[in-house]
């Protein structure tokens, strides 16, 4: 088991783990434990051993995979050297784009891959140049007819495929991509669900107080991302010009079966970075919510956590609300309520839904949900737009005369 020891500093203890870098060199790790150095030297012990216990699970995990890595590339190599595994060539294609995409992008190639892709073409022992197209419409199929996933989700699997086998014909590894002559299935037209101004006023009316209470606000008044509501920060309040800048995101995801957050101080796209207006019911709300952090960190004292204090959505404890808490809460508070049911992020369509109901351009709906092109909003709300095709009823009422 990894030595580490308890270190004092400003007050408070420290937990310092013996760990090492990647190269073998010795990188101390620094965990806070939150307490106080009088009177909690037993309950920091006591979190020291958890601490050295729980790194070397990971290290025995880690180790696990090396070792699971090792044996997959020793059985690819048994092969020709001029022929190997499609199956061992996503692994290294998926290890390659690591370094090069966004985290959470790599956690969606991993899964497909790893999940899906990998384990299905290892099973049928296919090789890299001996890949067909009719081999990858094969892969569909069965996706879509036996294990029964939606056709977006295939769609996501041939963006993987023809991507990994567009690197294998830069590397010269092969001479076609097979992947380019392959039928994509038809994607699900999406159709956005939205709540009306009565059942929005109906739903507001009943989660004061409600845990998912700030979640639903946001989502519906101002069409905030999940990542955009989780990753809010008290700095992105402005109380004297009274804006909020939306700026910085939480993301969440599993990836060789650990859950991981990332928190960066980038939105979805340069547009969904956006200004706006801090609405009077919204402010009182803010202050309410600022109150309550205060009650509640003074009321847990040493036990209240002190790592997302710059965050806005914690919970009694200052833990930072999790993404998927308000994804899984929201039907149940619906369904408690006998509300109709919609998913969480319909919130922000019938944000969009009372802009443009309310006369508010396609432009400016664009703006205010930060997407990053007109395109997008148009795509998904055009038939919402009542004002234009008013209008247009109107002006071909005046050419047209009929009885």
């Amino acid at each position: 088991m990894i030595a580490g020891h308890l270190q004092e500093k400003k007050g408070l203890f420290y937990i310092v783990l013996n760990s090492k870098d990647e190269n073998g060199k010795r990188k101390p790790k620094w965990i806070p434990t939150g307490l106080k150095v009088k009177g909690n030297k037993r309950k920091a012990e006591i979190m020291l051993q958890e601490a050295r216990k729980n790194h070397h699970m990971e290290e025995q995990v880690l180790a696990e995979e090396a070792n699971q890595h090792a044996l997959k590339a020793k059985a690819a190599s048994t092969h020709d050297d001029n022929k190997r595994l499609f199956a061992a060539f996503m692994l290294q294609w998926l290890e390659m784009m690591k370094n090069s995409i966004e985290l959470i992008t790599y956690i969606s190639y991993s899964n497909a891959v790893k999940g899906r892709i990998e384990p299905y073409f290892r099973e049928k022992g296919m090789m890299l140049e001996d890949l067909t197209t009719e081999d990858i419409q094969t892969f569909y199929t069965h996706e879509m007819n036996v294990r029964g996933v939606s056709p977006n989700t295939v769609i996501h699997y041939h963006a993987n495929i023809r991507k990994a086998l567009q690197y294998a014909m830069k590397t010269k590894l092969i001479v076609a991509n097979p992947a380019d002559l392959v039928e994509r299935p038809k994607k699900n037209n999406y159709v956005a669900s939205f709540y009306n101004a009565h059942e929005l006023n109906q739903l507001l009316a009943v989660i004061q107080g409600e845990k998912i209470e700030l979640a639903i606000i946001l989502a519906s008044f101002y069409g905030l991302r999940r990542s955009e509501v989780v990753g809010l920060k008290w700095s992105a309040i402005d109380l004297t010009n009274r804006t909020i800048t939306i700026k910085h995101t939480v993301t969440s995801g599993t990836l060789n079966g650990k859950f991981i957050e990332i928190a960066k101080d980038r939105t979805k796209n340069k547009a969904s970075r956006r200004t706006l207006p801090l609405v009077d019911t919204f402010y009182e709300l803010l202050i309410r919510i600022k109150e309550q952090q205060e009650v509640h960190r003074s009321s847990y004292g040493i036990t209240y956590c002190t790592n997302y204090l710059e965050y806005i959505y914690v919970d009694a404890l200052g833990q930072r609300i999790k993404p998927g808490y308000i994804t899984q809460h929201f039907p149940i508070l619906l369904g408690r309520h006998k509300f109709r049911r919609i998913r969480y992020h319909d919130l922000r369509h019938s944000c969009a839904s009372l802009l443009l109901a309310n006369g508010v351009g396609m432009k400016e709906v664009q703006e205010w949900l930060g997407h990053s092109d007109y395109a997008t909003t148009a795509n998904i709300y055009s038939h919402l737009e009542y004002n234009s095709k008013i209008s247009s009823a109107q002006a071909m009422s005046e050419v047209l005369k009929l009885k």
